[in-house]
């Protein structure tokens, strides 16, 4: 089966040199995708890491507690893929009223991307399809603050761009010009939403993304919106019903793969190699956040039972963990907010969960505006997948 090229060159001009721009052909591939014996094997194994994932909600007392780290998580990693350098603990502190001394840039990036992932999840639920109004919206949330707010947040690019090499017309890729975009999106669009033919949604979230990577429709924020565009598919797709599958950790782990796998679709129409490797990507991901959420219930369950050791205090202790379990760095005012304890007695409780039991650690060495961090909890969350 051949296919080649999967679109043609126009000629467009980048800085005042000319160069050869790439429009994609519209989705689905032509021929239909070789699904032989051994991708079809992947694709299902893939399924049932998915399926696995999906039944997270059944392995935690409480999803969204875990969803609010995760989701954090993948934001720190999607914007290290793009030169951020915030952690997940900056991230964590910012939240907390931009604590100072975090890197405030990099944090209000990531802190972005948490809130263009939830706006789209809600857009969804809301019954709206995965349009050019809701990946607008979705862009300008992205780039609402941070270094991205002059880089036309929700609108497409206006100039033409490349990728790789230090000229246009020397470029590893040029993506399409400024006139183009609107039809390359309208035809991505149609092909999201099923027209003129349905596609299976791991499928689709994966050819999808390429040819959203291809498009490169704006001026930053591409390859942040769209990794968030594959769990969108899959909880539009009912999938998924959180938003729990991320690949940017398998994607900058195997990062010259990725992107010798994009470029091989475009110039030699191979969909079936960037298929292996994105449903490999999909099954290792979805089998470590299963583990991962696993590890977090077993470390709750066993630092809930050390807490008969605090006497009286345990009640209130337990108030303290569940709290922390869903933001794990916190000041005694945000503990006592969600707790619904005094601050007083927040403090209290604190110092046996400190000095007695080592659950939690103070951040800051200060005698006021103590912070407090549930440190296992996110050193589970740090862990590199190996």
């Amino acid at each position: 089966m051949e296919r080649g090229l999967t679109g043609h060159y126009e000629e467009s001009i980048a800085g005042g040199v000319r160069c050869q721009a790439f429009i994609p052909d519209p989705l689905p591939p032509r021929p239909a995708l070789a699904l032989d014996g051994k991708l079809q094997g992947r694709i299902n194994q893939a399924m049932l890491a998915l399926g696995r994932l999906d039944a997270i909600s059944t392995l935690l007392p409480d999803a969204s507690l875990f969803l609010y780290s995760y989701v954090r998580k993948e934001a720190v990693m999607s914007s290290q893929i793009e030169g951020t350098q915030s952690s997940l603990s900056d991230l964590m502190l910012y939240e907390m009223e931009g604590m100072p001394g975090v890197p405030m840039d990099d944090v209000q990036e990531v802190s972005c991307y948490v809130n263009a992932l939830m706006l789209g999840v809600q857009r969804i639920r809301e019954g709206f399809p995965i349009s050019h109004r809701v990946a607008m919206e979705m862009h300008t949330t992205l780039m609402t603050s941070g270094r991205g707010i002059n880089r036309m947040p929700g609108e497409f690019r206006s100039n033409q761009v490349w990728l790789g090499g230090h000229r246009p017309d020397e470029a590893v890729f040029v993506p399409p010009p400024p006139h183009r975009l609107a039809e390359c999106w309208a035809a991505l669009e149609r092909f999201i939403n099923d027209m003129p033919e349905a596609t299976d949604p791991l499928i689709k979230a994966a050819l999808t993304h390429v040819q959203f990577e291809t498009i490169h429709p704006f001026m930053d924020g591409n390859g942040r919106l769209g990794r968030l565009l594959i769990p969108l598919i899959l909880v539009e797709a009912g999938i998924l019903s959180e938003p729990l599958l991320y690949l940017s950790v398998f994607f900058k782990k195997h990062r010259q793969v990725y992107y010798e796998r994009l470029q091989q679709v475009r110039v030699t129409g191979d969909w079936e190699a960037w298929l292996l490797f994105f449903v490999d990507a999909v099954a290792e991901t979805a089998n470590q956040a299963v583990a991962t959420a696993r590890r977090l219930n077993q470390l709750r369950e066993q630092d809930k039972a050390r807490l008969g050791e605090l006497g009286r205090q345990a009640g209130s202790a337990g108030l303290l963990l569940d709290a922390l379990f869903q933001q794990p760095i916190a000041n005694v005012a945000h503990l006592s907010e969600r707790t619904g304890l005094t601050p007083a007695t927040v403090g209290r409780v604190l110092t046996p969960l400190e000095d007695t039991l080592g659950i939690v650690h103070e951040l800051t060495g200060q005698k006021r505006n103590r912070i407090f961090a549930y440190r296992a909890y996110i050193d589970i969350l740090n862990q590199d997948p190996s």
